[in-house]
């Protein structure tokens, strides 16, 4: 597949134009409804299936549906990471008027992320030809333990990585707003959402560890994969909004993606030493399988109404109260330049210290005053 500079130049483009559209469509934090999550969601897809019409009319029937393949499973895939989103945001109480910045910046480091997963990926199979071996099994036993391990959830509060951030990073035990960072006596303080950014960022690593390799399994041009990863994520945010409150309907949506691992997993093991398995079929079985699954995760569940994930009786964290955040210093402190090159802190005010005594050079500033005066 042989793919020009301009058109991954266009590709990339297009995607941050879209991050900064989206972005400035949600620059006030506001609490997003299902009408406004089920139209950027169709906004996502519209773009995630467009593009694959691009594809098919660009390169060829074989091509397209190996990125409709590959968007799918991604898709799929991120279903799951969704619900882990849901457990995290509820666990830690952050208020949902500030979840969809801490989902942008997700999304972001994803992209990042799996940019290096997948060139590392292309890489090894490109020079080591036996990678696919391990991909293949690692698939399937990554398959296997999901469906061992359906009925487990994520238990944040046992999670390695936010205690690792605790102890390393000073932290504040409030949110303030939208913020990440606050200054607090001057010391400058991580959030609470910044310590859920971290987590979430963390598991999307590990969720990227099963994916690249599943989509691997149905093309191996690192441009497929590349954008059908992008544009799948993309649609992260709007699908968590539209689905969080209904997540406890799909009760067998996690053996559903647990059995396209397994399937993915031997179509690569196949195709290795055996037989090639056409990607049609490829892309009707992990349809087939994902249809299946939903209908009758609905099925089971119909007459059930949305209703939000449980929360702690106690949540580790809460939200600041408007004197709190009012009494917060400013983030970045501006030096000014006193006598002899000396910087004072701007963000102190003029004519009085942090104690209420004089500001330091104010004597001096008023002394060459009089002597001009004088001369």
């Amino acid at each position: 597949m042989d793919v020009p500079f301009w058109i991954w130049a266009a590709v990339l483009g297009f995607i941050v134009l879209m991050l900064a559209v989206d972005l400035f469509a949600h620059r006030h934090a506001h609490v997003i409804g299902v009408r406004e999550a089920a139209l950027w969601s169709g906004v996502w897809v519209a773009f995630g299936v467009g593009f694959g019409a691009l594809v098919w009319w660009g390169w060829g029937a074989e091509f397209g549906q190996q990125y409709f393949a590959g968007y799918l499973i991604e898709k799929s895939l991120a279903v799951d990471n969704v619900f882990v989103w849901a457990i995290i945001f509820s666990y830690f109480a952050v208020p949902r008027q500030f979840q969809h910045r801490v989902l942008f910046l997700g999304v972001l480091g994803a992209l990042v992320f799996r940019g290096i997963f997948i060139s590392a990926g292309a890489v090894l199979i490109q020079n080591f030809s036996w990678i696919l071996y391990v991909f293949a099994a690692f698939l399937l036993y990554t398959g296997w333990r999901m469906i061992r391990q359906r009925d487990q959830h994520l238990e944040p509060d046992q999670s390695a990585v936010l205690r690792l951030f605790r102890r390393f990073v000073p932290m504040t035990d409030t949110y303030h707003g939208q913020k990440l960072l606050v200054r607090r006596g001057g010391v400058l303080l991580a959030t609470p959402l910044l310590a859920v950014l971290v987590l979430i960022e963390v598991t999307d690593v590990v969720f990227a560890v099963d994916s690249i390799p599943a989509i691997f399994a149905v093309t191996e041009e690192v441009f497929l994969v590349f954008t059908a990863n992008a544009f799948a994520i993309l649609g992260l945010r709007a699908m968590y909004f539209l689905l969080v409150d209904l997540i406890h309907r799909f009760v067998y949506l996690k053996v559903g993606l647990a059995l396209v691992l397994v399937w993915v997993g031997l179509k690569m093991l196949l195709k290795i030493d055996i037989v090639y398995i056409p990607t049609s079929i490829s892309l009707a079985v992990v349809a087939t399988i994902l249809t299946v699954s939903i209908a009758a995760s609905l099925r089971a569940t119909r007459g059930q109404g949305r209703r939000a994930l449980p929360a702690p009786p106690v949540p580790p964290f809460r939200t600041a109260s408007e004197e709190e955040t009012a009494a917060l210093e400013p983030l970045w402190r501006r030096p000014a330049r006193g006598r002899a090159g000396q910087t004072h802190d701007a963000a102190v005010p003029s004519g009085r210290g942090a104690e209420g005594g004089s500001r330091p050079g104010a004597r001096d500033d008023h002394d060459r005053q009089h002597e001009g005066e004088a001369r």
